[in-house]
């Protein structure tokens, strides 16, 4: 039997609705298992629940931390840490986004790199400097230098293949994203939605980032007329469309993380039957914030320089399969055999997302889906 991690699957629906979180903002991104003194997936605001022995984090619902960190964070602090769990990161960011004045906590967590600059323009986050010793590290992921948002996850979003499948059918595997646009690879790729979901945008932005604010479009033409077939989220296309994904799939190649074949390593095994695409990948980062107008803003910084210690850095990859920040961890040994980061991953400036994620994310339905 093979094991695939579903813990931080959920990230795979992150940011979902996007579209619903633009016209939103125009008008007017699996639950997490880590230990809380009360855990609550609801949008409420929590504002009337803060006291000063209280702090309120509010995060995607693929946050998770092993049993018995957080409190850990509560012994050593006399702080009582609250969760809050709007939805997923999409529905995270409209939801910080509307209620800035009268927030739902103290500090969020789960805000990416693709939605992150609106957080900050729309005034969501009070400037902080955290002092944990990783500060320096993740100050290289800074969005800019406003001091609004502090590094504490990153991954690689990437294309995976089926090791096996392309065995059996005696078919080289795909290296580069213009290979998906060759005849012999036609009806056999399978990505989410970009409109709704995390990895699907990131997606749209790594081929942003490899062929232009003028180039992607074609592309995506030339996927289309190779039989792309498009799932609504990243779950129904691994566990649904995937072959290697459990189910009756039949797409070999699938969009999902580098540290996705770790998961597929089977019981009683040492290696992975999937792989990924080094060469296809877009780097995604996750930052926290001290939210303006918080009611324990004190709290709330104590709790972000918490995110950055050892023991949360070290409990990264086992908990939410993200590298964390700070270079003084060691990965798992598996994660550093079978889950590497791409050397040359594809990036879009914060700026350029910011001014055009709208109009990409509706050029690309209009192109794909529409």
């Amino acid at each position: 039997m093979t094991t695939i991690h579903t813990g931080r699957r959920a990230r795979g629906l992150a940011l979902g609705a996007v579209t619903v979180v633009a016209l939103a903002l125009a008008g007017c991104s699996g639950t997490g298992t880590g230990t809380t003194s009360t855990a609550a997936a609801t949008a409420t605001p929590a504002a009337t629940d803060a006291t000063p022995g209280t702090v309120t984090l509010v995060t995607h619902d693929s946050f998770a931390l092993s049993d018995g960190l957080l409190a850990s964070f509560e012994s050593a602090t006399g702080i009582t840490v609250k969760q809050v769990a709007p939805g997923d990161g999409g529905t995270l960011v409209n939801q910080l986004i509307l209620t800035k004045d009268a927030p739902l906590g103290d500090l969020a967590y789960g805000v990416d790199n693709s939605f992150a600059s609106r957080a900050i323009a729309e005034g969501v986050f009070a400037p902080t400097t955290p002092t944990a010793p990783a500060a320096k590290d993740a100050a290289t992921y800074a969005v800019d230098d406003s001091k609004s948002l502090t590094a504490i996850d990153y991954g690689d979003v990437c294309l995976n293949v089926d090791h096996a499948w392309f065995t059996a059918h005696s078919l080289a595997e795909p290296t580069t994203l213009e290979d998906l646009t060759k005849p012999e690879y036609k009806d056999l790729l399978v990505v989410p939605n970009a409109a709704t979901s995390s990895p699907g945008l990131a997606f749209l932005l790594a081929t942003i980032g490899k062929f232009g604010n003028d180039g992607w479009q074609a592309y995506w033409k030339a996927l289309q007329a190779n039989g792309l077939q498009v799932a609504d989220g990243w779950s129904d296309a691994y566990y649904t469309d995937f072959t290697a994904g459990g189910g009756a799939g039949t797409r070999p190649v699938v969009l999902s993380y580098a540290s996705s074949p770790p998961d597929t390593i089977p019981d009683g095994g040492d290696t992975p039957t999937t792989g990924a695409l080094l060469g296809t990948c877009f780097r995604q980062v996750e930052y926290a914030g001290v939210l303006a107008g918080a009611k324990n803003p004190q709290a709330a910084a104590k709790l972000l320089d918490f995110l950055l210690s050892d023991a949360v850095q070290a409990d990264i990859p086992g908990s939410m399969y993200m590298y964390p920040v700070s270079t003084a961890v060691t990965l798992p040994p598996v994660w550093a055999k079978w889950a590497p980061l791409s050397d040359h991953p594809y990036t879009v400036k914060p700026a350029d997302i910011s001014a055009h994620r709208d109009d990409w994310i509706k050029q690309w339905t209009d192109l794909v889906t529409g």
